[in-house]
């Protein structure tokens, strides 16, 4: 399940924002990202209006003390380069609002200075090699909405984290927890706590006092079981606990009526959990890995789901559940046992413009329906479905029959109305499977003896010394003689030949 954390455009230049510009032409933003910097050009600290600054993804390796010059700066972007320490004038930017220092190498003790940006509103740290958060930051920052922390070595928060009252996400994913943070569940304001790939064994029943909570990240720990306390976070959208220990879901959490997206994937649960049937305003459903033998009759009900995650379970056949899904825009039912024992497949009625070329895997398919589609060839892998008696292809865009469509001996009925068929011809077509049969098999040979003509042709060439076989497979160029015109070429009458004079 995938998480925007930030997304920032990057341009080539440094260049101003396309916005209109006051009349007085003072400028307020300035891109310099992406530029193989090594200290940033002194020329923006002229800039004293600027508002937003970027600088990501170049080399810089220390801030100027001319930065407390940009008195007006509310965005600053350094993630991405080589700072080491932070200058003090950085805690002097008192209308600063974002700042990123993700993916830089800074020593701890540098980041004293930013408790002193008491207007903070976002602060990221991804994988700046934390392993404690600098308390000051959590004592002195009172307006933090925002606080990005993944990809560090942290194992618990500073107990003065309970000072943020206005945080409402906090991204913690990649750390080294290994028990839940007691004290996100006083920070009532929370609408996003991402704590993906820790080791964490358990969630407190205190999860419930967080009633705001919208997006909760738990992926990749070592959850056994779940709180019937979570139900108490009514407002809960998505919720990620793929790859844990889990083997059922409280039945509480069916109070959840607002869920759109769950990830599942990769715990034990052997049968689809009958709450989630109750979710019918969900998007997105991971199921994938779970040990699944079949569907509950019930998920005919999540008519909404447009992504269904299936993949490497013991599903042995398409279940029937989905035809009901009408929204559904991605299926995944990869690495299961489907087509072992598949008789027959009807998928009729709907846009498809291929067919998999696994359907000559399924050595036991009889009957496959595929009217009313817009296909535009069969694969050649379609004969290798023996047992295939019943082939239903009218009304798609078929031009071109497998050239030995006729191998399949137990086939008895073949429709190709309504095709704009060329090979086998439409009148072909309509005499039925002898004539296409035949068609198919003369149309074969003449192949072959095109292809065996060609090679003695090319085997008289090579013999009378016209050329090596391998040149004459490369077609001629435009312009160019043949090996043979080389050799010498006879005057015609009334033309000089060559070297001779006129």
């Amino acid at each position: 399940m995938s998480k925007d954390i930030k997304s920032v455009e990057h341009s080539p230049k440094i260049h101003q924002r396309n916005d209109p510009q006051p009349v007085n032409d003072r400028t307020f933003f300035i891109d310099a990202s992406n530029q193989s910097l090594t200290a940033i050009p002194l020329e923006i600290f002229t800039f004293t209006e600027l508002e937003e600054v970027h600088l990501e993804n170049n080399q810089i390796e220390e801030i100027p003390q001319e930065i407390q010059r940009l008195k007006n700066i509310r965005v600053l972007y350094l993630d991405k380069n080589n700072l080491r320490s932070l200058c003090p004038a950085l805690g002097l930017l008192s209308s600063l609002e974002s700042l990123d220092l993700s993916y830089n190498p800074i020593f701890s003790s540098s980041l004293v200075v930013v408790g002193f940006l008491h207007a903070l509103r976002e602060l990221r740290l991804y994988q700046t090699d934390l392993k404690e958060i600098p308390v000051v930051i959590c004592k002195n920052l009172h307006h933090l909405e925002l606080l990005g922390l993944t990809g560090n070595h942290l194992k618990c928060l500073p107990k003065e984290i309970v000072n943020q009252t206005k945080l409402r996400e906090i991204y913690l994913k990649r750390n080294q927890f290994e028990v839940f943070p007691q004290e996100l569940c006083v920070l009532y304001t929370l609408e996003i706590i991402d704590l993906d790939e820790n080791k964490i064994g358990a969630i407190p029943e205190e999860i419930g006092h967080l009633t705001g909570l919208q997006k909760f990240y738990m992926a990749s720990n070592n959850l056994p079981v779940l709180p019937a306390s979570l139900c108490q976070c009514s407002q809960l959208s998505v919720l990620d606990l793929s790859h844990n220990l889990l083997h059922s879901i409280p039945k509480s959490l069916a109070e959840l009526r607002k869920m759109t997206e769950i990830g599942l994937s990769g715990n034990r649960l052997e049968k689809v959990p009958r709450l989630i049937c109750r979710w019918t305003s969900l998007h997105l459903l991971y199921l994938g890995n779970t040990g699944l033998h079949r569907l509950r009759g019930s998920f005919r009900c999540l008519v909404n789901l447009r992504f269904l995650d299936l993949s490497r379970n013991h599903l042995d056949h398409c279940p029937l559940q989905i035809c009901a899904l009408k929204n559904l825009e991605v299926l995944g039912l990869d690495d299961n046992k489907i087509g072992q024992s598949l008789k027959e497949l009807y998928i009729e009625n709907n846009h498809l413009e291929y067919l998999p070329i696994s359907l000559g895997s399924m050595p036991n398919l009889e009957v496959l329906d595929c009217r009313h589609n817009l296909l535009k060839q069969l694969p050649d892998a379609i004969c290798q479905a023996q047992a295939l008696k019943e082939l239903q292809l009218e009304d798609n865009l078929l031009t071109h029959l497998p050239e030995n469509l006729d191998s399949l001996v137990n086939l008895k009925v073949l429709t190709l109305m309504d095709n704009p068929m060329e090979e086998p011809p439409k009148e072909v077509c309509a005499e039925g499977n002898e004539a296409i049969w035949k068609y198919l098999k003369e149309n074969r040979n003449r192949n072959i003896m095109a292809t065996k003509i060609q090679a003695w042709w090319r085997g008289i060439m090579v013999r009378k010394g016209f050329g090596k076989f391998g040149e004459l497979l490369k077609p001629r160029k435009k312009g160019k003689i043949s090996p043979k015109d080389k050799k010498g070429k006879k005057d015609v009458k009334g033309k000089p030949g060559k070297g001779k004079k006129k």
